[in-house]
């Protein structure tokens, strides 16, 4: 016998108006989930969104924050990453609690719950923090492609725009194509780094010392300020929307045991994604510690520099490529979410629904044209500046999305039977507090130094 379906004036209780048109609508409910079968069957359904999140924690702007801790401390800010992966293994999940609890994205949550003028600012907010992350995405994948093939800047710019027609292809075709092209990249960058870890021999020891907080991280005013860069920049905003629409996809039981099974599912998939991340993250800052810092060259920040010194440092030119083809990799894949993020903003915020590739372009042309414009103006060596720029757009927007999402999951009349429990309420808080005051603290230091 099946759970009794929540009924409609209960789950909309704590809502002013009910449910309009989902997010992404021509792929809502589009993956069936079975209703019977082993744990791992069902598990296997919702395999899949998280790893479309977790490409955010890997994407080009944190390359170049992780290259430069690596390489000017060695080992010792690994505990920041794996702090700042645990902080946000617990808002992603959040994120796709409310996405599966209400039938809303976080956007459409927050214009049902705000006024016309407060929402309109936060849909501004977080459309210059997707064009700031598509920005160093774009940037990351023509410095990659200029690497591999001696391709111009301003031509890998724009051949990114192509993106647009890839992920309306795919998601033609179906959403899970999307998911596979999205994991077979994930895995491409992970065997990347599984070799970089082999040539470049770190010390065992001090990686596995460098995952416990020290006391000098706070002592040492330059550790301090990289370490709040990798927190400030690690939790990506779109992704709290991202995540809040594309769990929609999976066709749950519309019951209170439905959801309640599709929210442990959801938060597996997107924890063990995560995880992932945060071995791509760590790789990168031990990459750099064993072979930059070991060698002296601590001033190595730049994605180039790194490309440049790799070969000569570990004696095979194949480290050189495999970083180039991580790094192409990444870009790609964080684009791909990206656009997805693009339209279920706007949608979710306005409720304006635009053709899907109209929408895509409008998102690229954000991120492309100031990337295109800077290069052709100031010339290439601007875009080590316009990543640090992405990153803080990226940290001055992040507590507008994630004080909302805390606050919606913490609502009993909002949530019904699904709101986050007392623990979780109270760590959720502690980390949006946290969030809150690192990045004033990180664009204090970024504007007044």
């Amino acid at each position: 016998m099946s759970a009794p379906r929540v009924k409609e004036s209960q789950s909309e209780q704590g809502w002013r108006s009910k449910r309009d048109a989902p997010s992404l609508p021509e792929v809502y409910k589009s993956m069936k989930v079975p209703t019977k079968g082993s744990f791992f069957r069902k598990l296997l359904a919702f395999v899949g969104p998280g790893y479309l999140v977790a490409v955010g924690y890997m994407d080009p702007g944190n390359w170049a924050t992780d290259l430069a801790s690596g390489a000017m401390f060695g080992y010792t800010l690994l505990s920041v990453i794996l702090i700042s992966n645990l902080m946000a293994i617990v808002l992603q999940s959040l994120s796709a609690r409310l996405g599966i609890a209400t039938g809303r994205d976080l956007a459409q949550a927050c214009r049902d719950h705000y006024s016309k003028p407060v929402n309109f600012g936060l849909w501004i907010l977080c459309e210059l923090a997707i064009a700031a992350c598509d920005l160093a995405e774009v940037i990351g994948s023509a410095i990659a492609l200029q690497l591999l093939f001696g391709m111009p800047l301003i031509y890998g710019v724009l051949l990114t725009v192509l993106d647009v027609l890839l992920v309306l292809f795919l998601q033609n075709k179906g959403f899970r194509y999307i998911e596979a092209i999205v994991i077979s990249l994930i895995a491409m960058i992970m065997l990347c780094f599984v070799a970089e870890m082999v040539l470049s021999r770190p010390d065992l020891g001090g990686v596995l010392s460098g995952f416990v907080p020290k006391a000098e991280i706070v002592q040492n005013p330059a550790m301090l300020y990289i370490a709040l860069g990798i927190l400030g920049a690690t939790v990506m905003p779109h992704n709290l929307y991202l995540h809040s629409s594309i769990v929609q996809t999976r066709n749950y039981e519309d019951t209170v045991q439905g959801k309640k099974s599709a929210i442990r599912f959801a938060t597996i998939d997107s924890t063990v994604a995560l995880m992932l991340a945060l071995f791509v993250n760590a790789a990168i800052l031990i990459l750099s510690a064993a072979t930059f810092h070991a060698a002296g060259h601590t001033e190595v920040a730049e994605i180039q520099d790194a490309y440049q010194l790799l070969t000569p440092l570990l004696g095979t030119g194949i480290a050189s490529v495999l970083f180039a083809v991580a790094l192409l990799a990444s870009g790609q894949n964080s684009t791909l979410t990206g656009t997805l993020a693009g339209q279920i903003v706007m949608e979710g915020f306005l409720n304006i629904r635009l053709k899907p590739w109209i929408r895509r372009l409008i998102t690229r042309a954000i991120a492309v044209v100031p990337a295109v414009l800077v290069i052709g103006i100031v010339g290439e060596q601007a875009t080590g500046s316009l990543l640090i720029l992405s990153q803080v757009i990226l940290s001055l927007q992040l507590s507008f999305a994630v004080i909302p999402l805390v606050m919606f999951t913490s609502d009993r009349k909002k949530m019904g039977p699904h709101a986050a429990p007392r623990w979780l309420q109270l760590l959720s808080w502690f980390i949006a507090i946290l969030i809150a005051v690192l990045n004033i603290y990180l664009l204090y230091g970024t504007f007044a130094f």
